[in-house]
């Protein structure tokens, strides 16, 4: 194998697994930047994948290959949903906002499984018809070097997570939404008494943080492993988690971050293919990801500032 070869696996594996990371850590975003501290990533993109996965099942006859983006879109609105669950807690209620996330995590599983059971009479899903397989893209791949690495043999959505995350930055900084926003994550009192609705721009964050959640477990489901089971999100949503901390609250950033977290998943996964890695027990690689999170949040976390309201609960004030 070339060494050109060795880095378009490389890309090409990286960008499969970046991109629910990717989906999912910009949904944290936009949470934590209105000052929600959003945990329960993991368990809406739990929701999201068996979603995902059901409606690819139940509709691949009607839609055909475009079933997997319809999949992502409803999986990305019950995501919303299921997001409320945490809104309605810590934003109405003032409760906890890891507690609240923690309990998401921990009702999505069991939920999903007994919801498997119900359809499908086990424990699992059956496996989905349409996925979103890799292309190359005519033309461009013929590119000298860059054609190869980068359009050939690629995984679609992938690019889309990408540009949505210029998108969210986009929104974030730049627009009076993204302001507003911002301005709530960073001291709701005095946005209160500029008129702007605290509690309505928080509700918008973790709603937001509930679509890309939604998606980011769908596009993980129908472009990884095909199918649910208790076990298909498995760590990823805390993932994504470390990679908004690590990309300190920014959608490039994250982006970024996601990137780097999902080679070390390939890695696990095309290890054997690679000089020098294949050597190495697969067990080592399968663990990787996870000790490299532990690692970044470990390094950075206390020099990342996340935004100053950030988990701090507010009560407007009469």
């Amino acid at each position: 194998m070339s060494f050109i070869q060795i880095i378009a696996l490389l890309v090409t594996s990286m960008l499969v697994y970046s991109a629910p990371l990717i989906f999912t850590s910009i949904g944290g975003t936009f949470s934590e930047r209105g000052g929600i501290v959003n945990v329960g990533l993991e368990g809406i993109m739990v929701i999201g994948a068996f979603v995902g996965v059901v409606v690819n099942i139940s509709f691949a006859d009607t839609f055909g290959k475009a079933t997997p983006w319809i999949a992502v879109l409803v999986a990305g609105v019950i995501g919303i949903v299921y997001s409320l669950i945490h809104a309605v807690a810590t934003i109405n209620w003032q409760a906890d906002h890891v507690v609240s996330g923690t309990v998401l995590n921990l009702i999505a599983p069991s939920l999903a499984v007994f919801l498997c059971d119900v359809l499908y009479g086990k424990g699992q899903t059956d496996t989905i018809k349409y996925s979103f397989n890799r292309i190359s893209i005519s033309g461009l791949k013929d590119i000298p070097i860059i054609g190869q690495i980068f359009f050939t043999n690629i995984s679609v959505i992938a690019y889309v997570a990408i540009l949505v995350s210029i998108l969210s930055w986009f929104i974030i900084f730049k627009t009076r939404f993204g302001l507003r926003l911002r301005s709530v994550g960073e001291h709701p009192q005095a946005a209160d008494t500029l008129g702007i609705n605290v509690y309505l721009m928080r509700y918008y964050g973790v709603m937001i943080s509930g679509f890309f959640g939604g998606i980011g477990g769908a596009v993980y489901a129908q472009s990884i492993s095909n199918n649910f089971a208790v076990t298909t999100i498995a760590g990823p949503g805390f993932i994504a988690l470390a990679a908004m901390i690590f990309g300190r609250w920014n959608p490039i950033g994250a982006m970024l971050s996601s990137l780097f977290f999902g080679l070390s998943q390939s890695l696990a996964i095309i290890g054997s293919q690679i000089p020098g890695l294949k050597e190495i027990p697969s067990v080592y690689l399968q663990i990787a990801p996870y000790v490299l999170t532990i690692i970044v949040l470990a390094a950075f976390f206390g020099k990342a500032v996340a935004p100053k309201a950030d988990g701090v609960n507010y009560i407007k004030s009469k």
